[in-house]
């Protein structure tokens, strides 16, 4: 016999209740409950209790001191950036979950990095496509596996009857949202679905050590679909985004149990897959033969990789009664705020100006750090002087107009020296940081804005 019941689920964080809220009381957001029929079969609970591991694994209360550390096992893949991302390599037993928009890569940079792994038998679960179109898709990629196996099902049950056909060291899920299992009556895609297939993944990781991929879609607000719970369970989330008009594509860490989340790989999306960028500071800097106005470049720092970037900006007076602030990569407020430092303390007028700000390479930068150059390339553009030559800029500015200081100064500095950097504009108190190394590139140290305009211009 089944026992029948209904719940009702928040649509944007997954809350549950017993009853229809009109506000959720976890995310506050208003009509987000939708109910859900919850049947629970009997007949499936001997084969839900079926443990994935072949071994008996004794459970015992242990004491923390007879605990053995030691360094977890790890795959190293070929893509040296994704295995940057994941802290060292994928550990064995971990399930990864990984977001991104539709027609970002996703589904083609893990089908090229599993087809990398040629010594490894993977199982690619595809819930979306054929078995026609991964076979268009590979062969694009151009790389041929032996020991790659397909699965196009969206059946949990039927799923891990094949896997325990197959064996395989590693799995691939494409996408979380597409599969359903028998245990939950309710569509796909829906939370208790979700939830429950996503269990089921981890339970079978930790118990077999065979690490899992998911790949999950996300919602119009840039959060990934399904009960906020499913980052809970996994031991990894990964973010793929980037602006689909260019070519760029950064994997960022949002949560990692097994290594840091400062961690990012940048990717270059290509006729034959996803090119590893080693250097990007070299690609977001635009190589131009004469010096332009309004134009100047920042040491920025994504998780732990220095990057230099190109700020552009365009001041022009204003032909309508509002003057416009257009910011592309950048905080607009923050823009605002800018602006109103160089009111205040500069006395420069940009109240009936029109102010354009761009971010080359479409990168969203959120680092302080670039306030320096966004500043810079303001003057540039109100004054129409160019900048000088060989010349970037590390440092926030605070409301007072004082340059603070900003966070491991001696990695952008690095940076700007390998790229060929004659000068940096860093803030005077991080002198201390600084001093510690020597560096074949003039080190400015600055305090306030009104030095800096008078150094430069």
């Amino acid at each position: 016999m089944s026992k029948v019941r209904t719940a009702f689920f928040c649509s944007n964080c997954g809350y549950e209740s017993a009853k229809w809220l009109g506000k959720c009381p976890s995310c506050e957001q208003w009509n987000t409950f939708i109910e859900e029929v919850v049947i629970k079969d009997t007949r499936l609970e001997g084969l839900k209790k079926k443990s994935y591991s072949k071994e008996k694994k004794e459970i015992k209360v242990i004491s923390l001191q007879d605990v053995v550390s030691g360094e977890e096992k790890r795959v190293l893949t070929e893509d040296s950036e994704l295995n940057r991302v994941l802290g060292g390599g994928i550990v064995a037993g971990s399930i990864v979950l990984i977001a991104g928009e539709p027609g970002i890569g996703k589904s083609t940079l893990f089908l090229q990095d599993a087809l990398s792994l040629k010594k490894i038998t993977t199982l690619y679960v595809s819930g979306e496509e054929s078995e026609q179109q991964i076979k268009m898709r590979a062969d694009r990629l151009n790389i041929k596996n032996e020991n790659f196996y397909l699965l196009t099902e969206t059946s949990t049950q039927i799923i891990f009857q094949e896997i325990n056909k197959l064996n395989p060291q590693l799995i691939i899920v494409d996408s979380i949202q597409t599969l359903h299992s028998s245990y939950i009556d309710s569509p796909p895609g829906s939370i208790s679905q979700i939830r429950e297939c996503a269990a089921e993944f981890q339970r079978f990781a930790k118990e077999t050590n065979i690490p899992v991929f998911l790949i999950g879609h996300i919602t119009k607000d840039g959060t990934i679909a399904g009960p906020k719970i499913l980052e809970h369970m996994v031991d990894t989330v990964l973010q793929f985004e980037g602006d689909r008009h260019y070519a760029y594509r950064i994997l960022r860490t949002l949560k990692n149990r097994f290594g840091s989340t400062a961690e990012l790989g940048i990717y270059e999306m290509t006729d034959v897959g996803m090119r590893q960028v080693t250097n990007p500071s070299e690609i977001l800097i635009t190589q131009k033969e004469e010096r332009l106005t309004g134009i100047a470049i920042g040491a920025t720092m994504e998780g732990a990789r220095p990057l230099l970037i190109e700020v552009q900006a365009l001041v022009t007076q204003s032909v309508y009664g509002t003057p416009q602030r257009t910011v592309t990569g950048f905080d607009v407020r923050r823009l605002q705020l800018l602006l109103a430092v160089l009111e205040k303390r500069g006395g420069f007028h940009f109240g009936m100006k029109d102010v354009f700000l761009n971010i080359a390479g479409g990168l969203k930068v959120e680092d302080p750090s670039v306030d320096l150059a966004v500043l810079c390339a303001l003057l540039s553009s109100f004054e129409d002087r160019p900048l000088p030559h060989h010349i970037c800029f590390a440092g926030e500015v605070g409301l007072s107009g004082e340059i603070r200081a900003v966070n491991r100064i001696e990695q952008r500095i690095a940076e700007a020296e390998k790229l060929g950097f004659e000068k940096i504009v860093v803030s005077k108190f991080n002198q201390k940081g600084a001093r510690n190394q020597k560096f074949n590139i003039e080190v400015i140290n600055m305090g306030l804005v009104e030095e800096l305009y008078k150094y430069l211009f």
